[in-house]
């Protein structure tokens, strides 16, 4: 999802896009103005030649993390993000011509469940699965560190209707049947999906911009707040709320847990350093994508 709306924006600005993928062929008719070259990412390094000229590496891989949870998940969505860069940071280090910058992706999970908390990119790292995993993906991203400029995103909860939290929630809310989740009261940092690509953007061209950014929008909302907000822009009630009893059923207890708990994350290095988020707040963010 974020990794085809870079490639549009890059595209459209002028950029050439080479592109990894274990299936080049399929990413082709997705993509065909991208070049696209073949990587098994947590079995080899990427190709030498994919490297020829290019300036900027933006790393976004890993298994999707909304699936039940047993050891076994778990262990290839921490390997597909730890291998995979590691493997990507090594054949960065063999170049002799080396890009000038690593943006590698991470999420606020990396923080755990911190209740009403402010947390900003000074806050430790939690103890749960979704820390874990973000703890070990950036850590083989920061083997990088010696080699060239590198950027870690926190991503927040990413607002696209065509997939993510916003495509699961908007045909409940459509017909009526939505409501805050397993009490509400948890805290959901949001980030429109404009603003996440802009981030990316300003982290490639900004050679100010180093270490961790958290990129969320200024204003994070409790969970009851957005489901609001999201009935206020369908016109539709949002007084349904679903039980942390459904949750455990339909997610198994550990992902349910997670999604009962929540992260109220500030942007302060993004702010700091000058970026402009172009939907701070949440009720024009639903507007703009969804109206």
């Amino acid at each position: 999802m974020i990794g085809s709306a870079l490639c549009d924006a890059l595209l459209a600005r002028g950029d050439e896009v080479v592109g990894l993928s274990r299936d080049p062929e399929k990413a082709r008719q997705t993509n065909p103005t991208v070049h696209w070259f073949a990587w098994q990412a947590t079995l080899e390094r990427p190709p030498t030649d994919a490297f020829e000229g290019v300036e900027g590496v933006v790393n976004l891989i890993g298994e999707p993390i909304n699936q039940r949870w047993n050891e076994e998940s778990k262990r290839r969505i921490i390997e597909s993000r730890r291998a995979s860069t590691h493997n990507l940071v090594q054949a960065i280090g063999a170049l002799q011509d080396r890009p000038e910058v690593l943006v590698s992706q991470s999420a606020i999970g990396y923080y755990g469940d911190r209740g009403e908390a402010l947390v900003d990119e000074s806050t430790g790292a939690g103890s749960d699965c979704p820390a874990e995993v973000s703890v070990e993906w950036e850590r083989a991203a920061h083997e990088a560190d010696e080699l060239l400029r590198v950027v870690v995103i926190r991503t927040g909860l990413l607002l696209d209707p065509g997939g993510g939290l916003l495509k699961q929630l908007r045909t409940p809310f459509k017909l009526g049947i939505g409501g805050p989740i397993g009490g509400g009261d948890q805290y959901m940092s949001w980030i429109h999906i404009e603003d996440e690509i802009a981030l990316l953007l300003w982290a490639l061209d900004d050679e100010k911009v180093t270490g961790t950014i958290n990129a969320t929008a200024p204003n994070p909302v409790t969970n009851r707040e957005l489901s609001k907000a999201l009935g206020r822009v369908l016109n539709r009630p949002a007084v349904l709320p679903v039980p942390g009893v459904a949750l455990n059923l339909m997610l198994g207890r550990e992902l349910a847990e997670t999604v009962k708990g929540g992260q109220r994350v500030l942007p302060r290095r993004a702010l700091d350093l000058g970026f402009t988020f172009k939907y701070p707040e949440l009720d024009p963010a639903l507007r703009d994508l969804l109206g």
